[in-house]
């Protein structure tokens, strides 16, 4: 067998797709190590002041949208390089899939609309991987942000997947600062000055706590009396921790109020039912 003709086509096509190949990998990977610092500094220059986490956060957002697209781009013009190269006419089959295009996106603005809704997110840094969020009725740790879906992933552990069209409203749970936001019943017969100087001493005794004090940036504290429930008297508690520590913190503070109110004899209300035999009580006139 002449292997003639198959070495000279080697020589002539197959040593440029090799060469194409390599180049496209080198594209790659300094596209994936170069596009994360440059966005890191970019970053850090439009958001000076703001805590780390923060920059972080929209530094691996941006940078894994940026890889992602460029990826992209490079297979499809390489994929294009080598088959013009085999000596397959490519511009036939471009005007073609210009046609293609056309009738596709009649078919896909689902998709057209994902894609922009993302790309609004992402310029105006809505939310992030690592934020917590609630978007299209769920609530969840960001996973994955890309032009077209968000990945959230619940307390169950269930990952959902949602097209960023369905994105209508954003709610961040942790945008630069989470607050503590919880209430505590009393019993009606306390002394509420007392209640709240014990709630406000154990805010200030876990801020000056050297565990909980990085988290926290403004100490829990009673804001008013909030409710008159059936059983208690509901006290509204508020504080300021970084992003992500606000549950944290208020599951300590729980534990330390429960702690704090058996030692000085508050009493924490539970429902409860009056049962009367015979003929009912006489109301007062």
């Amino acid at each position: 067998m002449d292997w003639t003709p198959v070495v000279n086509w080697f020589w002539e096509h197959g040593v440029r797709i090799l060469l194409i190949i390599a180049l496209s990998v080198l594209l790659y990977v300094l596209l994936r190590h170069s596009v994360p610092m440059m966005v890191k500094r970019t970053v850090a220059g439009t958001m000076k002041g703001k805590p780390r986490t923060a920059i972080k956060k929209r530094a691996d957002t941006l940078s894994r949208v940026f890889v992602g697209t460029g990826m992209v781009v490079i297979i499809v013009v390489a994929a294009f390089t080598i088959v013009s190269e085999i000596g397959v006419n490519v511009a036939p089959a471009l005007a073609g899939l210009g046609v293609v295009g056309i009738a596709v996106g009649f078919g896909a603005q689902s998709l057209i609309k994902d894609i922009f809704n993302g790309t609004l997110i992402l310029l105006e840094n809505q939310y992030g991987v690592g934020d917590v969020v609630k978007i299209a009725g769920v609530a969840g740790l960001v996973e994955d942000l890309t032009m077209r879906r968000t990945v959230l992933r619940d307390l169950d552990g269930i990952v959902h997947s949602i097209p960023n069209g369905q994105v209508a409203v954003a709610s961040n749970y942790t945008k630069e600062w989470s607050r503590v936001n919880m209430n505590v019943s009393v019993a009606y017969g306390e002394d509420l000055s007392h209640v709240i100087e014990v709630i406000n001493k154990v805010g200030k005794e876990i801020t000056a706590d050297p565990r909980w004090q990085p988290l926290i940036l403004k100490a829990p504290q009673v804001l008013r009396v909030d409710a008159f429930e059936d059983s208690g008297i509901a006290i509204k508690i508020v504080g300021e921790t970084k992003p992500l520590s606000q549950w944290d913190v208020m599951g300590e503070l729980r534990l330390r109020l429960k702690k704090a109110f058996d030692s000085e004899g508050i009493e924490i209300p539970w429902p409860h039912t009056k049962v009367f035999f015979g003929n009912s009580p006489q109301l007062k006139e």
